[in-house]
């Protein structure tokens, strides 16, 4: 987009994200899958047909920008309400409001910030009067809506997902930052932190660059370097870059940590990659990963407890979310172990990938028309609920051309002790059946 930002005055004493807000669309930097020629918001803007929606993204990307640009856009009533501190009463006087603009012919947008943290009723609340185009309703949440947003609001609204600024967009705004304080130059590798420290997040990285010029400004320096940016962020700044080696070295300790059983040092890596300033969510990630790969069916509740522990901090945040996915680690890093179900998914993909596709055998299709079952779909097909213990010895599930395969080696530890006792004893009848055949 052409011309970013209009110019703001370097003498105001309004933060430094506040100037540099931007005053139209074409000034919005980043979001152009959303704000491109064509695309949905640029197109809401220009046919002049705003509707209500959800913009779910991360800090600093936006999302009140663009709500507010929406009510000048469309002359409309900007009615802000923040979910963390608001309640009914607030959405009670809000519609009061809209009905006021209404009877003077003019059109109201209700914003509500986080709106993830209202409940039930509070979401409720603005159901009847969106439906009755009182107002334009604008959500801005960092949370998945499908899970924190009422499923009869999320209804009535479109979805829009904004993304982390890239670098080059932090770039951009760093420049435009740069000429507003009149600032002296910032040194490369300062830049690289600084962005990284940014994390995506406009507001992040534009109040963090103001308190580094103020702190730099008395001691006339020319340039603002690395050791000026570590002091003046302290113990803020992180201790590896997010996407660097370091990161990746120590996400890695951390994964070795839970395969070898370690729960100390797994508890270790989990906490500096915390203090590191790492995603507790990218961490929640990597857990369930973990849970598949190296427990397995070795212990099946494992999944499911990472699962639980990722849902809460979803729900509680930091730090109190923390807990529970340290909770996960150790309980990962103490579970009994096994790959066998990782290797069984590769060597099974590995050999669909060499083999190519071959038709399904009539005995195992579906045949749900009359059609279908005079070709002999379903024909001699043995339900296994009817045979004896509940098992169809000797058939076979494998395409007709394809020898049976055996992708899936139980180890000897764990709950796939049991499952390896089983399936001998299956293949133990399947041999018996083709001997008495």
């Amino acid at each position: 987009m052409a011309d970013l930002f209009s110019t703001p005055d370097a003498a105001d004493d309004s933060p430094l994200a506040e100037r540099l807000r931007p005053r139209s669309l074409d000034e919005v930097i980043g979001q152009s899958h959303l704000l491109g020629p064509g695309q949905p918001l640029r197109v809401a803007f220009e046919s002049g047909r705003l509707h209500s929606m959800i913009l779910w993204g991360p800090p600093g990307v936006g999302k009140t920008t663009l709500a507010r640009l929406m009510a000048d856009a469309f002359d409309a009533q900007f009615l802000q309400i923040s979910a963390v501190l608001a309640g009914v009463k607030d959405i009670r006087e809000a519609v009061e409001q809209a009905q006021v603009g209404k009877s003077q012919g003019r059109r109201t947008i209700v914003f509500v910030d986080e709106v993830h943290r209202f409940n039930k009723a509070q979401q409720d609340a603005f159901l009847p009067h969106v439906e009755s185009g009182l107002f334009t309703f604008i959500g801005a949440t960092t949370e998945n809506p499908s899970f924190e947003v009422n499923s009869a609001l999320l209804s009535r609204a479109t979805v829009h997902v904004l993304k982390a600024l890239s670098e080059e967009d932090l770039r951009i705004l760093l420049d435009k930052a740069r000429d507003v304080l009149q600032a002296p130059a910032l040194s490369e590798a300062a830049c690289a932190r600084l962005l990284v420290y940014a994390d995506g997040d406009a507001r992040r990285l534009l109040n963090t660059y103001e308190n580094l010029v103020r702190v730099a400004r008395p001691q006339g320096l020319t340039e603002l370097d690395e050791a000026l940016l570590e002091r003046a962020l302290g113990e803020q700044l992180r201790r590896y870059d997010k996407g660097g080696e370091q990161f990746y070295d120590t996400i890695s300790a951390l994964h070795k940590s839970v395969r070898g059983s370690d729960p100390d040092a797994a508890l270790y890596w989990f906490v500096r990659m915390l203090d590191g300033g790492a995603d507790p969510r990218y961490i929640a990630r990597r857990l369930v990963r973990m849970a598949s790969e190296d427990v397995g069916l070795a212990d099946p509740r494992a999944l499911r407890l990472t699962l639980d522990a990722a849902e809460a901090y979803e729900r509680l945040g930091s730090p109190e979310g923390e807990l529970a996915l340290a909770q996960a680690v150790v309980y990962l890093a103490v579970a009994p172990k096994s790959n066998a179900l990782y290797t069984a998914y590769k060597a099974a993909r590995a050999f669909v990938m060499a083999d190519g596709t071959r038709p399904v055998p009539l005995h195992l299709r579906n045949a749900p028309t009359r059609l279908m079952k005079d070709l002999g779909y379903g024909r001699d097909y043995r339900y296994a609920h009817d045979e004896e213990d509940g098992y169809a010895a000797g058939e076979r599930y494998f395409p007709d051309a394809i020898e049976p395969q055996r992708f899936y080696q139980p180890v000897n530890r764990g709950l796939e002790i049991r499952i390896g006792e089983k399936l001998e004893e299956l293949r133990a009848k399947d041999e018996q059946s083709r001997k008495r055949r």
